[in-house]
């Protein structure tokens, strides 16, 4: 082809390899080839460097080519690499139980809604998983009580695994699934009247593991999940109210040593996992919340009020919650604060770099009639999320 008055001729990489006869040959278009030992012999981090630039679709089509390159794409480091670069969109996802295996998002980047492909449905040995529990960067875990198992899936890359329930019957709560480049983790409470204890279990081993559960109990709340935070899962524990925090790695149980605010009426916690812990919570007298406020945890421990719910706002929320807190629940996306209630179809949400509150519209294609059972989910796809 011709641009500009010049004459470009295209180059078949192929062609000039066979064509090559050393490290000074030349290709056809007079430039000098590599030698094609050299490029065997390339460096495993220039080479990722190199494969990190490509478009996910091309890199997916090099896992077949050589076990090598199958190995280096699921790379940690490589997988850290190309997934800062990727640009799939995030959603809040709903789940509620008359949906049915369909699940509408919403997209905060385009305003819009749409439903999750039905081809992405799963379903194992006729069983169809029946309550989504938690999620975690790209996956999810769902309950299967007729095989008393559970399911960890990743919608996007279509791969699963089953997990038994450590023991039979199993009752549990505060169920929170923590995803990292490594793995994932799920941690529980055990309600189980001759148990007291909390359990975890640990993708790298497939095996549970179970510790002493936290006394005096956390907090009862049903759709709140343990915050993940700098290695640690964060609750809040009933009245009078304090902080408490789980050691993934240790099993260790802590308290922190800090002051909450006082006329708290309830607390929820929310984190973007290494950098922020915030606190959301109600400002009131007899149980009766008045306000509703977000605090900041500074690194000496103490909290720092951040943003007061405005009035209108508040009003808003507190009267669709009909003051009954335990169906109130939060957590991070994408530098958003989601507050959501199990009661009502609508997300109030803080934009943490704009300081802004605003109200997430109703999802158009939900049925007027359902009243309660709505549960919003942060869901960024991650291709490489390993369930």
């Amino acid at each position: 082809m011709k641009r500009k008055g010049l004459s470009i001729k295209p180059i078949s990489f192929q062609s000039s390899l066979k064509t090559a006869e050393g490290p000074g040959a030349k290709c056809p278009g007079g430039l000098p080839e590599m030698d094609p030992e050299i490029w065997s012999r390339l460096p495993e981090e220039v080479l990722e460097h190199i494969l990190s630039f490509l478009p996910l679709k091309t890199v997916m089509n090099l896992r077949s080519t050589c076990k090598n390159f199958k190995s280096l794409i699921y790379s940690p480091s490589f997988v850290s690499r190309h997934s800062s670069s990727s640009s799939f969109s995030s959603f809040l996802l709903l789940s509620h139980p008359q949906c049915h295996g369909h699940f509408p998002l919403y997209d905060p980047s385009l305003g819009t809604w749409r439903n999750l492909a039905p081809s992405f449905s799963i379903s194992v040995s006729g069983a169809a998983p029946s309550t989504l529990l938690s999620s975690s960067n790209g996956l999810f875990c769902f309950s299967i009580p007729n095989l008393s198992s559970f399911l960890v899936c990743n919608l996007l890359a279509k791969s699963s695994r089953i997990i038994e329930f450590p023991s039979y019957p199993f009752g549990f709560e505060l169920l929170t699934l923590v995803s990292t480049s490594f793995g994932y983790k799920i941690f529980m409470i055990c309600t189980q009247s001759s148990c007291n204890q909390a359990f975890i279990y640990d993708s790298r081993t497939h095996s549970w593991q179970n510790f002493d559960r936290f006394d005096p109990i956390l907090s009862a709340n049903y759709y709140q999940e343990g915050v993940y935070f700098k290695g640690s899962l964060y609750f809040t524990t009933s009245e009078p109210f304090s902080v408490v925090c789980f050691d993934l790695e240790n099993g260790v149980w802590e308290r922190l040593e800090t002051n909450l605010p006082s006329d708290l009426t309830f607390v929820r916690l929310v984190s973007d996992g290494e950098e922020k812990l915030c606190m959301v919570g109600g400002i009131g007298r007899n149980g009766i919340s008045r306000n509703m406020k977000l605090w900041e945890l500074d690194d000496e421990r103490n909290w720092i009020e951040v943003e007061s719910l405005p009035e209108l706002m508040c009003r808003k929320f507190m009267s669709v919650s009909y003051h009954n807190y335990e169906h109130v629940y939060c957590f991070w996306h994408q530098n958003t604060i989601c507050v959501c209630c199990y009661t009502w179809p609508e997300i109030l949400y803080y934009k943490v770099s704009r300081r802004t509150w605003h109200w997430l519209p109703r999802c158009p294609s939900l049925p007027e009639k359902w009243s309660c059972g709505f549960r919003w989910f942060s869901f960024v796809p991650e291709l490489y999320a390993l369930a």
